[in-house]
């Protein structure tokens, strides 16, 4: 069976020296999703009429925030694997071991969305919804940082693309064969991210979505897959209520809030955005058009 498996990589790939630089895979994964998303961004809002130097000083402001929310979301939603007598308290910043929760990064990448989006005098709907699809795309090439770090992987199977393990891999489930195989969670979620862009991709131009109903989508979608894998995963999972992991509940409530966010916005805004800025050239524009629009966008 392991002939038709998925190996998992050497664990010398995971991170390799430039000089006395240590290089992590799971860090350069993240990297090129930031990339992906900004430019996938960038050309989206061009199509609009935005600069797209926009996003670049958007990224200044979410990245950050992003990173650092979702490493303290991981931290505790964790508790147990950083807290404890004799542990070493460093290894909560020890990013580059893995440990990212992506909920916590949307969490911290949305205040920094907004607060840039203000500044740029850019709607932060319009900016949202240029992101959406983009997201998922920087997720897929995120999870291949899972796959170099060995985790993320779920049930055991007897399917050929089972993920091999190695026994004494922190995360291996005490008292299974070593030559199990287990579900691989990273390449199912690749999966279901790209599948996701192609779907809401194809929704948006039929219905011509604006006002955060991508964004809507995009959490539904995500939020969807998530609470079915991580119901099937086994590696040190999030900790939980009621015998339910925190990622499944974070999961079900993107979910929630995804509707939400589809109906009201489809009620309160039933028409097409008029900019991406919130404060067009009201010169160009008659008086009372000026006011509806200056009107329009306080709403938003």
């Amino acid at each position: 069976m392991l002939a038709l498996s998925i190996p998992s990589p050497p664990p010398q790939f995971a991170q390799f020296q430039i000089g006395p630089l240590t290089v992590h895979a799971y860090a350069l994964c993240i990297l090129s999703g930031i990339i992906a998303a900004a430019l996938i961004t960038a050309r989206r809002l061009g199509r609009r009429g935005v600069d797209r130097g926009i996003v670049l000083d958007v990224v200044l402001w979410a990245v950050p925030l992003g990173i650092v929310c979702a490493r303290f979301y991981h931290v505790f939603t964790h508790v147990g694997d950083y807290f404890y007598p004799g542990a070493n308290l460093w290894n909560v910043f020890a990013i580059w071991d893995g440990g990212n929760a992506l909920y916590g990064s949307l969490l911290g990448g949305a205040l920094g969305v907004y607060i840039a989006c203000r500044r740029a005098g850019l709607r932060f709907w319009a900016f949202a919804d240029a992101l959406a699809p983009a997201l998922l795309v920087a997720q897929s090439l995120g999870r291949f940082g899972n796959y170099f770090n060995h985790e993320l992987f779920g049930l055991p199977t007897t399917l050929p693309w089972g993920l091999q393990i190695e026994a004494t891999n922190p995360k291996f489930p005490a008292g299974m064969p070593p030559d199990t195989l287990f579900h691989p969670l990273f390449l199912y979620e690749i999966i279901w991210n790209l599948v996701g862009v192609a779907l809401i991709l194809l929704l948006e131009r039929r219905f011509r979505l604006q006002w955060g109903r991508v964004l809507a989508l995009y959490l539904i979608w995500y939020g969807l897959g998530r609470s079915w894998l991580e119901a099937i995963r086994i590696d040190p999972t999030s900790d939980g209520w009621l015998g339910i992991p925190a990622n499944v509940w974070a999961s079900f409530a993107a979910v929630a809030v995804g509707i939400t966010l589809f109906i009201v916005q489809a009620r309160r805004h039933p028409g097409a955005e008029p900019s991406p800025y919130l404060r067009p050239a009201l010169t160009d524009l008659k008086p009372q058009a000026a006011e509806r629009t200056t009107v329009e966008a306080q709403r938003s």
